[in-house]
């Protein structure tokens, strides 16, 4: 089964072809930078990221490049607040922003174009669509796009162009235009855009560019002509990424996207999110206050990416506990010595082969053993979730069935092949791969040799202590591991330490 996702177009779920295979070129809407990203944004993120891996994991070489942009309504009134140039004000929440998003695992894009940075290009793309009857000024040296001037315009939210609304983000009513529906490629500037340097010259005066027209160019500069995939969330459908279809098409006379993929909203505690409400939350809050950026990354993914999502503060306790698990799970694995071997590395191998066959077979070569088996059967259905339309839902279920099923079978067998289970640590490192969560879980908890070598001479300290029925000095030496955030795990076959925050 190839990827089949849903297209905003054609309102339909089809399969994913890009033009020129294996090249993918994917673009997404990223955030204005005049403040921390909200959580709903990162949820858009990490829909982006889980793309991008599963292209990448599926043999794709992925073009992404995710623009920011630095120069809106919005930036120039927080900039002006501040008293700073628009690009000094800007600067620290977009370095906080991608900073954040390392945190949680989120694979850089190879580019982050800064809207600031592409300014002649826009006044070039305005004057061709001048060129083309397409754009018109006024006397105030703003221009316009007329929507009546290109007829396929309402095509991506299913309008008549006879009967859409303004085209306006913000503001646009506050200049002179012919149509209402028209919306701005070029803004006169006005004392505040001077202010905090968001004015250009131009052939029409000083000014600066319509946001809309900002990712038509960025993408299409950075990308080509034509992009394979198209990313936003739900409120850029229109108007948008519809205007972006028509100032993009009006000139190049080609089809700008092959296939639009939005990601829908979230709720927090089952409400929309909102100032006003007092429950919008930044990714920056949540990390500042301690929580496992891995938790975060799972709850965020937690549902399928054009269903509601309810973000919610128990619901990141239990991400974290899942998170928990596959912590342990891979340990678990990384420290069981097989037959035929020495013990797993924990995490080692990749997606070549993990498809259950990587040499797990029983010792007289006869058969297949049962964690191959189980790791051929978690991938297959991990594989199938993701092609359904990037149902990371489903892709997190068939993990932990896998987790769940390995354990009963590590818990039950006498012994276990060493190829078998690491047909079992390959699966879990593929998988890991796409949903990045272990990556993630492990920051921050590495141990060099010197702190290793300490812990196991107290964890043997602590043994002699217990065999000595010193049970004080035993418990001291827990604690003591504890406050270096090292905890203990004894069982009959042995004692077991992991690092946690």
């Amino acid at each position: 089964m190839a990827l089949r996702l849903y297209d905003t177009l054609t309102r339909s779920v089809r399969d994913f072809q890009p033009a020129n295979p294996p090249t993918v070129r994917l673009y997404a809407c990223g955030p204005t930078v005049y403040d921390h990203a909200h959580i709903g944004n990162y949820r858009s993120f990490l829909v982006y990221d889980l793309l991008h891996r599963y292209l990448t994991w599926s043999g794709y070489e992925v073009d992404f490049v995710m623009n920011l942009t630095d120069v809106d309504d919005k930036t120039i009134d927080r900039a002006s607040e501040a008293g700073e140039d628009v690009r000094a004000y800007t600067a620290p929440f977009t370095e906080s922003i991608l900073a954040d998003a390392r945190a949680l695992g989120i694979l850089p894009a190879r580019a982050y174009p800064l809207a600031t940075g592409y300014v002649p290009q826009m006044v070039s793309w305005i004057e061709r669509l001048e060129e083309k009857k397409l754009a018109y000024s006024v006397e105030d040296g703003s221009v316009y796009f007329s929507i009546g001037a290109f007829p396929a315009y309402g095509r991506l939210k299913g309008l008549d162009a006879d009967n859409t609304r303004p085209g306006a983000r913000v503001a646009d009513d506050e200049y002179e235009k012919e149509n209402v529906r028209d919306f701005a490629l070029w803004k006169a500037a006005k004392p505040v855009d001077e202010a905090v340097g968001a004015a250009w010259d131009s052939p029409w005066g000083r000014g600066r560019p319509g946001w809309h027209l900002e990712c038509s160019v960025m993408s299409i500069a950075e990308l080509g002509e034509t992009l394979d995939i198209h990313m936003g969330g739900e409120d850029l459908v229109f108007p948008h990424h519809e205007n972006e279809i028509a100032q993009s098409e009006g000139v190049t006379g080609k089809p700008f996207v092959l296939h639009w993929v939005h990601v829908k909203h979230l709720v927090v505690e089952g409400e929309k999110m909102s100032k006003s409400l007092g429950n919008a939350i930044t990714v920056h809050q949540l990390l500042e206050e301690g929580l496992r950026p891995a938790a975060i990354r799972h709850q965020l993914l937690g549902a399928q990416y054009r269903r509601e999502l309810n973000f919610t503060r128990e619901g990141l306790e239990a991400s974290a506990a899942a998170v928990q698990r596959l912590v342990d799970f891979e340990a678990r694995l990384a420290e069981t010595v097989g037959e035929g071997g020495k013990g797993g590395a924990g995490g080692a191998g990749g997606k070549d082969g993990a498809g259950g066959k990587n040499g797990a077979e029983e010792k007289n070569g006869a058969s297949e053993g049962p964690l191959a088996r189980l790791a051929g059967e978690a991938i297959e259905a991990f594989r199938t979730a993701l092609d359904d339309d990037l149902n990371s839902a489903e892709a997190l279920a068939a993990l932990f069935v896998f987790v769940n099923r390995v354990n009963g079978e590590l818990d039950t067998a006498s012994d276990v092949a060493e190829s078998d289970l690491e047909s079992a640590r390959s699966a879990l490192a593929s998988i890991d791969e796409v949903m990045g969560l272990l990556s993630v879980a492990r920051q921050g908890l590495e141990v060099d040799d010197d702190f290793e070598s300490w812990i196991v001479s107290l964890i043997a300290d602590r043994k002699a202590a217990r065999e000595g029925k010193d049970f004080a000095r035993a418990d001291a030496i827990r604690e003591e591991l504890a406050e270096r955030g090292i905890v203990l795990e004894d069982s009959a076959g042995g004692t077991r330490w992991k690092r946690v925050r």
